[in-house]
């Protein structure tokens, strides 16, 4: 009896891992994102990563498509704001720089981040949604904090910190599962 409730118990933590890694939708980029999927879904605030998400990792250039793709989000009522794992003094000069609120050294994938951010945008966990670049960071904060993740394929290629360039190694596995349950690439 009591190996049968273990072995129910660790398929039930294994089953919930699946879940909080597998992303639910894959966006090419962030400019991919519309207004109207977002109304779709209930979501009416975006929590955004930086790195490879807004700009290339470790820049503080803003590509234009970028710059118009947050316009036309604030012009449709979509609250924004950053939660990085970066410090602030990479992410504060970014943050002004494009008028949005921030929190730095979030902790993701812990969902404290998400805690503050919600409370700062007043709005109901559906009503949230996380947008970032990686499935061990992004995905798995969204997940554990029970908010979906628009997880985006990285703007570039090149990762600059060490454990980054090790997560990736093991992000296509859950990329690939998405793909098999019948998922899209949003463009």
């Amino acid at each position: 009896m009591q190996a049968r409730v273990l072995r129910g118990s660790a398929l039930f933590v294994l089953r919930s891992c699946i879940m909080i890694l597998t992303p639910e939708f894959i966006f090419r980029k962030v400019e991919a994102i519309r207004p109207e999927f977002l109304a779709r879904q209930g979501i009416k605030a975006l929590v955004l990563d930086v790195d490879n998400t807004l700009t290339a990792d470790n820049s503080q250039v803003l590509e234009e498509s970028v710059q118009a793709w947050l316009q036309e989000m604030r012009d449709a009522g979509i609250s924004l704001t950053i939660v990085s794992n970066n410090t602030a003094k990479r992410v504060r000069p970014f943050a002004e720089r494009i008028g949005l609120a921030w929190v730095s050294m979030a902790c993701k994938p812990l969902p404290l981040g998400l805690m503050v951010a919600r409370h700062r945008l007043g709005v109901r966990k559906p009503q949230m949604a996380m947008v970032g670049d990686q499935i061990f960071a992004d995905r798995m904060a969204a997940g554990l904090y029970g908010i979906p993740c628009l997880f985006l394929l990285p703007r570039t290629p090149h990762d600059k910190a060490r454990s980054v360039k090790i997560k990736r190694k093991f992000e296509p596995r859950w990329i690939k599962r998405y793909f098999e349950k019948g998922g899209k690439l949003y463009e």
